[in-house]
């Protein structure tokens, strides 16, 4: 049926995440972040000859290590998760049954000099994941000014020394161009002065130029709609974050897609007729234990490109698991339920309209006494006229 090579790289929570998605034999499952092709493989392995696997990476490296597996049932595309959408599209795939999403840098990334993505070795600053498009990171730290800088190493790295190393940043690259991580690492080691224990001072920063050249966040947050948009009824949607701005990220979008949707304050509206949740969260977050750590030590370097903790054991590596639960159901209820709701401001709208209408008549009624007011009222309001003295026709008993 398939040629599936074993993978060189261990994906961490490999067996969790294959798990989480529960994988039918004749299903449609998309793997948003190939990499080395760890969880393809695994996938495919508990697939039947009627099942298909549909798999998406930006890193051109990715696409020629995906060459390898020789199967019908997988298909290969060149793109970021946030394009998933389009390459569903593009495959004639309306629903699938699961998407999986393992967010964030690998660990083949972080071991090849040539991507400039950690600060074991002095390489050109790149950084980037898809290295055929984009600004590289030291193309942005020769454009931006101060205040970007400062902006993103505060924010994508959390770095409390942002203000300090923007600054002499600026002042480096006034006499030398910064290409190089062994030239970034220095002049930030020389600038941050104290660290956590075993975590080198480039840690942070290095995620956060990292985040920001490749819009790690951002992809995040355009794809989770759009894979909860992808999944049938009882699809499944698992994600591997492995820090905290992804965490936050993913925690946030799950919670309010499992929280039941709320009326507008005021409309009258049934719970009944509310639309339920979007999904329904499955279990509690997985961490890596500790028979996982000691047996994969890959990911202790990228903890340290990554701004992860450097202890393995203290890595934040969080498995979130949604699953939809009536999906098509659910966006029949949704439309009817904002319907309806609309249907009720509309109604409110015209409540108020007719409020300040009464209140203008109670007004005029107050006139009325005079027979002007009523041969007005008759004229504006009735279009009746009074007639000429010649129309007159007097009747008598």
């Amino acid at each position: 049926m398939s040629e599936t090579l074993p993978a060189a790289h261990q994906p961490v929570l490999l067996v969790e995440a294959i798990a989480a998605l529960a994988i039918k034999p004749d299903g449609l499952y998309v793997d948003a972040t190939f990499g080395r092709g760890g969880h393809s493989r695994a996938i495919l392995a508990q697939l039947g000859p009627q099942g298909r696997l549909i798999a998406l990476d930006r890193d051109p490296t990715a696409i020629v290590a995906g060459a390898e597996i020789r199967d019908p049932r997988f298909t290969l595309a060149h793109a970021a998760f946030s394009r998933l959408v389009e390459v569903l599209d593009a495959q004639g795939i309306g629903l699938v049954d699961g998407i999986l999403l393992d967010i964030g840098v690998s660990s083949p990334q972080l071991d090849d000099p040539a991507r400039g993505m950690s600060f074991r070795f002095d390489a050109p600053l790149d950084m980037r994941m898809d290295t055929t498009q984009g600004e590289t990171a030291a193309d942005f730290l020769a454009r931006a000014d101060q205040s970007e800088i400062e902006e993103v190493i505060r924010e994508y790295g959390e770095e409390r020394f942002a203000h300090a190393l923007a600054k002499a940043l600026v002042a480096a690259r006034r006499g030398q161009r910064i290409s190089s991580t062994g030239q970034l690492a220095a002049l930030v080691a020389s600038v941050v002065r104290t660290r956590e224990p075993g975590q080198h001072p480039a840690t942070r920063t290095f995620q956060a130029l990292r985040i920001h050249v490749n819009r790690e966040l951002e992809e995040l947050s355009l794809t989770l709609p759009q894979a909860l948009g992808r999944l049938k009824p009882g699809g499944r949607l698992a994600v591997i974050s492995f820090h905290s701005l992804e965490d936050r990220i993913v925690k946030r979008f799950l919670r309010d897609a499992a929280t039941p949707a709320q009326p507008p304050k005021g409309v009258p509206v049934r719970a009944a007729d509310l639309p339920g949740p979007r999904v329904r969260l499955v279990g509690k977050a997985i961490r890596a234990g500790a028979a996982e750590v000691a047996a994969n030590p890959a990911p202790a370097a990228r903890c340290c490109a990554s701004r992860k903790r450097s202890e393995m054991a203290r890595l934040n590596l969080i498995l979130l698991v949604a699953v939809l639960i009536s999906a098509l159901a659910v966006v029949s209820t949704n439309h009817r339920a904002r319907k309806l709701i609309t249907e009720f401001e509309r109604e409110q709208e015209r409540m108020r309209a007719l409020d300040v209408e009464w209140g203008q008549l109670q007004l005029e009624q107050s006139t009325w006494a005079t027979h002007a007011r009523i041969e007005q009222i008759a004229r504006d309001k009735l279009g009746m006229h009074a007639p000429r003295p010649t129309q007159l026709l007097v009747l008598e008993p």
